[in-house]
């Protein structure tokens, strides 16, 4: 009998899965994220909501566009 995957609990968990390129394209992404956003509680969750933005290694996000998502999303939560 095949054991299930077990999903990870912790992001680095996560990343540790991965291939290399994914892992790569996730840490820029985390990396960028907490520059935005200092201070911020990490998480992890698998499920998917309407707010999803899809991307690939080889199709990464701008940066600056990142930037001002995560700075948005702050805004929004203080009001």
């Amino acid at each position: 009998m095949a054991l299930a995957r077990r999903k990870p609990k912790t992001i680095d968990g996560y990343l540790a899965g991965v291939n290399a390129d994914q892992r790569v394209a996730l840490e820029k992404l985390r990396k960028t994220i907490r520059a935005a956003a200092p201070g911020v509680e990490e998480c992890i969750s698998f499920q998917i909501s309407k707010g999803t933005i899809r991307f690939s290694p080889d199709n990464p996000l701008p940066l600056a566009l990142v930037k001002k998502l995560v700075k948005a999303r702050i805004a929004q939560d203080r009001i």
